[in-house]
């Protein structure tokens, strides 16, 4: 188990910079109006070779009363009594305060090492107020920059020091947690709700909308699971937000929904799903999160059973990509319905993380496309081959099928709702990817062609190959008896030595086939007659 160390001061000294920089991430909300911070978080984080949890605080107030800032020292108290090394900071600028000196008493009756850090001492203004650290009492400060990160080195030596009499149990690394995020519209009740399942005031609350600014995790066991609750900031519409500190807020918020498992939706039982709640649902489901439905203040309603009959049917009317998802009314003042939550959420974990085998889908997907055939587009049916999940959380189907990119999106929903009824997938969004299998992998270029093998060099001059075109061209360029021929196909025959004369020839027809004397050629009749071709005189 790592060193626990509480980061406390009054407000505006950075001690959200100094956590932010010892987590490595920026998960504290900084800026530079006070008393940003307001409820305790937990961190891991380190320094040097040593691992810390790290808890970062509301600036303390010197006040008792049953106002926002009393409760927000009530919060800043606890964290000094869970701490095992305490880490006072002041602003090095504006030197000791009256509110430092309040604090420095408060810290002398914790009976832990406190380390006295003497932040925003990166210029020479700061000198005077280094001096001054010296009359609260807890020795010489160390002179740190948490926004440029000086001063570190110093802060290990005085952690390795003040933590050498601390014994730290060694435990076990814990499960991997279920991660739930709660969201919801301000003032919607979520913090009560946190506190509700866990038994303890743990979150601020009260009658004040956005008292929440961070998301701040709860690490809870329920029957045996580890669950880690994300109590976030309430989100208005993206009109209403204005102020700096509040996009900040909501950016937190939507990053809590893209790291959680389940997230569970509180609305206010007299104004569900209005607009901004039908925003948040649709942002849940593109973020292919698991969602849980929460009607908060339940105790003031009057006739429950129609009223959750009601919703529950809206839900279904306004939300169809979400069909199914779980629905509880409770009442986080009161307790009253809060026991059926966590069943709720587990169970939709389950169906969010569900893996579905190949050969149930290519029994399904046969049924579904013999009960409705997919559309032709074109003149063209489209053919379903085979289908398989990849993937879960959320479950993601791939589709193979002929000409992919013409499914119409309607028959695509169609087998999304078939599959969800199906295999008893109530309200978890699900992926379905259509692709194409026609093409071959193997051929060029394909996924698994690979690189093209060098074949050496060629040892004989490729063959010509003449196209259509040019042989045309070639034959509109020959003499007018030569392209006769040329286009008739006929070859001039050569004349054969040793060939008789047939008796089969038609009269008036010769055949070049014996060799005379002198090695020219003489024609010969169909009688046999050899032609000289000399004219013979008359008889005298």
């Amino acid at each position: 188990m790592a060193l626990k160390v509480a980061i406390v001061g009054r407000p505006n000294v950075g001690k959200s910079t100094l956590f932010n920089r010892l987590v490595g991430k920026r998960l504290a909300l900084v800026d530079d109006r006070p008393g940003v911070t307001r409820d305790r978080r937990y961190a891991d984080g380190n320094i040097g070779d040593m691992d810390l949890t790290l808890i970062d605080t509301a600036g303390y107030e010197d006040v008792t009363d049953d106002s926002l800032e009393s409760r927000m020292r009530e919060q800043t108290e606890a964290a000094l009594e869970d701490g095992d090394l305490i880490l006072f900071m002041m602003d090095a600028r504006e030197g000791v305060t009256s509110l430092d000196q309040i604090f420095a008493d408060r810290l002398r009756k914790q009976h832990k090492p406190v380390i006295l850090l003497a932040n925003k001492s990166e210029s020479r203004e700061s000198g005077g107020g280094i001096g001054e650290a010296y009359s609260l009492g807890f020795g010489e400060p160390v002179a740190i920059s948490a926004e440029h990160g000086e001063g570190m080195a110093d802060l290990y030596a005085a952690i390795v020091a003040a933590s050498a009499d601390i014994f730290v149990e060694e435990v076990d690394e814990p499960d991997k947690p279920i991660r739930i995020a709660i969201i919801g519209r301000p003032n919607a009740g979520k913090s009560t709700l946190i506190n509700r399942l866990i038994g303890e005031d743990r979150m601020l609350t009260g009658p004040e909308a956005g008292i929440t600014r961070d998301s701040i995790s709860v690490d809870w066991e329920y029957e045996g699971q580890n669950i880690r609750l994300v109590d976030t900031a309430g989100m208005r519409r993206k009109a209403r937000v204005q102020e700096k500190l509040e996009k900040l807020s909501v950016a937190d918020t939507i990053r809590a929904i893209t790291f959680a498992e389940v997230v569970v939706l509180v609305m206010d039982k007299d104004d569900a799903f209005d607009t901004q709640d039908l925003q948040l649902a649709d942002l849940v489901e593109r973020e292919g999160r698991a969602l849980v439905y929460v009607a908060a203040k339940w105790d003031l309603e009057t006739e429950p059973q129609s009223k959750l009959a009601k919703l529950t049917q809206m839900a279904e009317d306004k939300l169809p990509q979400l069909k199914g998802s779980p629905f509880v009314a409770l009442s986080s003042h009161s307790g009253r319905g809060v026991e059926r939550l966590m069943p709720a959420v587990l169970q939709a974990h389950a169906t969010w993380s569900v893996k579905v085998k190949t050969k149930d889908l290519n029994t399904w997907l046969a049924l579904a496309t013999q009960r409705h055939p997919p559309p032709a587009v074109d003149g063209k049916r489209i053919k379903p081959k085979y289908m398989a999940q990849t993937k879960a959380r959320p479950p993601t189907f791939v589709l193979m099928a002929s000409r992919a990119e013409s499914m119409p999106e309607q028959y695509k929903r169609y087998l999304v709702n078939n599959l969800r009824e199906s295999f008893d997938l109530p309200g978890t969004p699900i992926r379905l990817l259509v692709k194409s299998g026609s093409e071959n992998p193997y051929a060029p270029g394909g996924s698994k062609s690979g690189p093209e093998r060098y074949k050496g060099d060629a040892k004989t001059a490729p063959r010509k190959v003449i196209k259509k075109a040019e042989r045309a061209e070639m034959l509109s360029n020959l003499p007018g008896k030569a392209l006769e021929q040329k286009k008739a196909g006929k070859t001039k025959l050569k004349p054969l030595a040793g060939l008789k004369a047939s008796a089969n020839k038609k009269a008036g027809s010769s055949v070049a086939v014996q060799k005379g004397a002198r090695g020219g050629a003489r024609q010969v009749s169909r009688s046999g007659r050899v032609r000289t071709g000399q004219k013979h005189l008359p008889k005298k």
